[in-house]
């Protein structure tokens, strides 16, 4: 639960997204910020699909049995 942080995921300390009272201007995203986001989005997503797969297979239906 209080692993190290994995890749792909929020960094803490690479946040800049609070502002401070001097902040007026828009903030920029760089192109960094951009693969992050589209590395953090990649990881989510594959996430979201392995647990909709062990979702399927445990509340879909079962296989037939063989008829003996």
């Amino acid at each position: 639960m209080y692993d190290r942080a994995q890749p792909g995921y929020q960094d803490a300390s690479e946040d800049q997204g609070k502002v401070t009272l001097g902040d007026l201007r828009k903030t920029k995203l760089t192109l960094k910020q951009i693969s992050k986001l589209r590395q953090m989005n990649d990881v989510r997503t594959y996430e979201q699909e392995q647990k909709l797969v062990k979702i399927r297979k445990q509340y879909g239906t079962p296989p037939e049995a063989p008829a003996i």
